[in-house]
């Protein structure tokens, strides 16, 4: 600590220059002043941390000098010597922030201890305001997070008007009177195609880089940014009263075009952009937010990089139409297994409904309808949804939660291949039990005329699908398999000794000249010849 004594008297300055033991406590003596106006002078040059100052001198008192130096810097601690009980003069000394007033002739130790109080209130003083400045490095520099977390809460509605003013005053944010607000919100288009083919496709880094862009793209005092719920980025524009609506219209269509174009060039990839309508009330973020959300989702519509501008006004609700023989024949290649009709069938419902589709409601109706579709060919097979969709359910159960028609019908398409795995699969393991009923029930019913078509209703499974099957299982047709199995058993039959008729009777043949035609292709002989043999 540095030390500047003040005294008109030379013997008196100089013994408290030299007969305290400065040193020895930490204390440098930096100057001696005859006068206020030296101490003035010397002060800017040897900047002192304390001074002792005397009260009473020729031309500038102490207390004069005091108040200049205390205009000066407010950190140094004043010591006051006075050779006069005052109350006057000490009560100003007090209004002057002085630290200490002794009375001459105050001895060494006094002054010493003055000195020694005054040094250490001037540390813990000055760890203050240290801590104080780090609090406000610290706060300066969480400031933007802050900022960030508000603005998001205050986009999702969380906020009462009278929270809003006080927290964005204490965030240094500007809603004063009179402005205008609008949303944006910012999104990178999702891939489609090869691209998209796992839903694991991670766009977490380029909607970051999105966030970075449009952050340093903007108007730092007019245009807040931040990051929604889903992800994306939220631009909030801001005019004040000077600025005409037509003109803040223009400009915030303008800078969102510019940030999409310069998006583009930098990500390689596009982007699109709901654009809310204005309100000049702070409260209406969120109403704000919520119609720049329902512009972005006509992506779903319109495509890829595009800025879509909110519009309040009514579209009646479409009703879908049903193409209940499109949807059969999509029973058929799903029960067939017929991977290549399943998406042939999948195509054009959806160029029907979806394809056709000039407004987010209808896309919406077609949505619902697909999503119960599926469920209800995944329940009727004896499926459950979740295993069939795996990683793709919640996005069945909400298809809205994609942005773009190519989207979903990937989803679909991944989902219907997933279902003919699925039922190839299970197949698998029945298919063989039901193989083996069938070829029960063809040894029992020898004596009738079986048919695939009365198998399959027997069994309540489709002939076609039972059909190949059967082949699949056994090497041969079903017709094939039947006919060899009767003409084997007629065959045993006739070598036993049974007649013609008994025969073909037992074989479910009732017309015995048919039984014979038949017999004679299948062996090459009549029944009267095969009988004949030993």
């Amino acid at each position: 600590m540095n030390l500047l004594i003040v005294e008109d008297e030379p013997r008196l300055r100089t013994n408290l220059a030299h007969d305290i033991p400065w040193e020895d406590h930490g204390i440098e003596v930096a100057g001696l002043a005859a006068s206020g106006e030296e101490a003035l002078q010397m002060f800017d040059r040897k900047k002192p941390d304390i001074m002792l100052l005397d009260i009473q001198m020729p031309g500038m008192n102490g207390l004069d000098l005091a108040r200049r130096i205390s205009a000066k810097d407010r950190l140094v601690k004043l010591i006051v010597l006075s050779g006069h009980d005052n109350f006057d003069y000490a009560r100003e000394a007090m209004e002057l922030g002085i630290t200490k007033y002794l009375l001459k002739p105050a001895g060494d130790k006094e002054i010493l201890e003055a000195v020694l109080q005054a040094a250490e209130e001037l540390r813990e003083q000055l760890d203050r305001l240290h801590h104080e400045s780090l609090l406000r490095e610290k706060w300066n520099e969480h400031l933007p997070y802050l900022r960030e977390s508000f603005l998001a809460n205050w986009l999702q509605g969380k906020y009462s008007p009278q929270e809003i003013e006080t927290r964005s005053r204490d965030l240094m944010l500007d809603i004063a009177r009179g402005k205008k607000y609008a949303v944006a919100i910012v999104d990178m288009d999702p891939p489609f195609g090869e691209e998209a083919e796992s839903l694991d496709t991670d766009n977490s880094q380029l909607q970051m880089s999105l966030k970075y862009i449009c952050q340093e793209n903007v108007d730092k005092g007019t245009e807040w940014v931040t990051i929604d719920s889903y992800g994306s980025t939220v631009i909030v524009f801001t005019a004040d009263e000077t600025c005409g609506r037509e003109a803040f219209v223009h400009h915030v269509n303008a800078s969102v075009g510019k940030l999409l174009g310069i998006v583009g060039e930098c990500l390689k990839s596009s982007a699109s952009a709901g654009i809310s309508g204005i309100s000049d009330k702070p409260a209406d973020l969120h109403k704000l937010y919520e119609q720049a959300r329902e512009a972005l989702r006509k992506r779903i519509v319109y495509g890829n990089a595009i800025a879509v501008t909110y519009q309040d006004r009514f579209e009646p609700k479409p009703i879908v139409t049903f193409y209940p023989d499109l949807e059969r024949e999509l029973e058929i290649a799903i029960d067939t297994g017929n991977s290549a009709k399943c998406a042939e069938a999948l195509g054009e419902l959806w160029r029907l409904i979806m394809e056709t589709s000039d407004s987010v409601d209808e896309a919406d109706e077609g949505l619902l309808y697909f999503t119960s579709l599926f469920v209800r060919l995944i329940h009727q097979r004896g499926c459950s949804v979740r295993e069939v969709a795996g990683a793709d359910l919640p996005y069945l159960q909400n298809l809205r939660l994609f942005s773009t028609k190519d989207q979903v019908y990937d989803c679909l398409n991944r989902i219907l291949r997933n279902f003919i795995e699925h039922l190839e699969q299970k197949r698998g393991a029945a298919g063989h039990r039901m193989v083996l009923a069938v070829l029960e029930m063809i040894e029992n019913g020898m004596q009738e005329e079986l048919s695939l078509h009365t198998v399959s209703e027997r069994l309540f499974i489709n002939p076609s699908y039972l059909s190949r099957l059967f082949k699949k299982e056994t090497g041969k047709s079903f017709s094939t398999y039947v006919l060899e199995r009767k003409m084997n058993q007629a065959k045993e039959a006739l070598l036993r000794g049974a007649k013609v008729y008994e025969a073909a009777g037992s074989v479910g043949y009732r017309d015995v000249s048919y039984f014979t035609k038949v017999f004679r292709k299948f062996w090459g002989v009549t029944p009267k010849e095969m009988a004949k043999q030993p």
